[in-house]
């Protein structure tokens, strides 16, 4: 029995509501392709600001910086959740809905953004993960929120340590959110948790995730490298599981037309305002995996093979090692991903340019690379270079975790607990069930 995993590489739009119909046109897609599980990028909703200031240097911070990062503060959502003890919120307290507001009559907290993620969740049958920035008292989070199509939010991450200048604008999480979370999907015990970018090159967070069991491992990112595909593999070899890592695409042109938040765009997007819209896409709803294994309806066309750019492009670094892409050949052609273990049955897929009209651009400020990656380290599908349209997606066998823990068990067998130990503050290491 297998599940399908999904990602893709979509921009934050230029304002919340858009951002939110978009990301229901790609669970709907999704939800037509029989996905079951879907990941997009860190700060989708409420935009990573690449290249954005904030007026700060050593010393001395602008008005014009601060009227930036107001502008920014009101794009984040507010889910309702407190500032908690330790920025760690009010856990499971919120996820529960038992903080005031949420009582019989009570009037709700938060913006209502965390009732929409829900809902799409519960039309679709979609597990959703997602990064957005969130806000509470007067601070920012870089967080993911894992959205059960059952019960609706089951658990939310806020990143521990942001990185570089992300310092300026967001909060530090506390780590009693890597609290990994359980579901069954078709049957099958799901243990997942996120690690968010450059947590993901923290080894004693990875290692708090593997040692809570889990067999699906979650990596919303912004840093669009090729190196970082080697992370992602090593990760995989590492945990024994499956990864699924995803990236926004971003074309200059998107971030010109103010998809992205930047220095410049923040004043303009204030100025454009919200606007009801339709959401871009269709979709029929479909049924969700239950513990009894009742499976929904997959869709039974034959997939495409999936399709990953390449080429060699110009590319400059700023001070923080992201790179910024300058431009990337005309002559970049589609090619062919074959599958990478024939004992692994897959079925990996992106959408054709037929099936969805890819942009075409000649530089990028972040290109992707969107990618699921098995427990042997094999790239299953992707990586999605270049591409803000199309769906990627790969059936999974969770087996394959245990297959791999014949010889090499981070957690347990091969962890040496008898002389290594690793604490976390707030976080049980009691491994999830299978």
């Amino acid at each position: 029995m297998t599940i399908r995993v999904g990602t893709a590489s979509p921009h934050t739009q230029a304002t919340t509501k858009l951002t939110l119909a978009h990301l229901e046109g790609i669970a709907r897609r999704a939800a037509d392709r029989g996905v079951d599980i879907l990941l997009l990028p860190e700060a989708f909703i409420g935009g990573y600001p690449r290249n954005a200031t904030f007026g700060a240097v050593v010393g001395s911070r602008s008005a014009e910086g601060r009227e930036s990062f107001a502008q920014y503060f009101e794009k984040a959502v507010d889910l309702g959740d407190t500032v908690g003890e330790g920025s760690a919120g009010a856990g499971l307290r919120w996820v529960r809905r038992q903080l005031p507001g949420y009582e019989e009559g009570g009037r709700g907290r938060g913006d209502g953004t965390r009732e929409e993620l829900e809902r799409i969740a519960r039309e679709t049958g979609v597990f959703i993960v997602v990064g957005c920035i969130e806000k509470a008292g007067g601070s920012l989070w870089c967080s993911v929120p894992y959205i059960c199509p059952r019960e609706g939010i089951i658990g939310k991450r806020r990143k521990v340590k942001p990185t570089g200048t992300e310092r300026i604008m967001w909060a530090e999480g506390h780590p009693s959110t890597l609290r990994a979370v359980s579901t069954v999907i078709r049957g099958q015990r799901v243990n997942l948790a996120a690690a968010i970018c450059w947590e993901n090159y923290m080894p004693l967070l990875r290692q708090s995730l593997y040692n809570q069991n889990i067999n699906l491992y979650l990596a919303p990112t912004a840093d669009g490298r090729e190196g970082w595909l080697s992370a992602m593999r090593t990760i995989g070899i590492e945990g024994r599981c499956f990864v699924v890592s995803s990236n926004m695409c971003v074309p200059t042109e998107a971030n010109a037309n103010m998809s992205l938040p930047s220095d410049a765009g923040l004043a303009a997007m204030a100025a454009l305002g919200d606007r009801d819209v339709v959401p871009n896409d269709g979709g029929s709803r479909r049924g969700f995996g239950t513990a009894a294994g009742a499976e929904g309806v997959r869709d039974a066309s034959p997939p495409s093979p999936s399709r990953a750019r390449h080429g060699r492009r110009k590319s400059v670094f700023d001070e923080d090692g992201n790179e910024i892409v300058l431009s990337c050949p005309a002559e970049n052609g589609d090619t062919t991903q074959e599958q990478q273990q024939q004992h692994l049955p897959r079925v990996q897929e992106q959408e054709t340019p037929e099936q969805t009209p890819q942009k075409k651009s000649a530089s990028y400020l972040s290109r992707g690379g969107s990618a699921v990656i098995s427990p042997f380290g094999d790239i299953v599908a992707g990586p999605q270079w270049e591409d803000s349209d199309n769906l990627l997606y790969a059936d999974i066998d969770l087996r394959d975790c245990i297959r791999g823990r014949l010889d090499m068990d981070t957690a347990a067998s091969y962890a040496r607990n008898d002389v290594f130990r690793l604490t976390v503050d707030g976080l049980d290491f009691d491994p999830l069930p299978y």
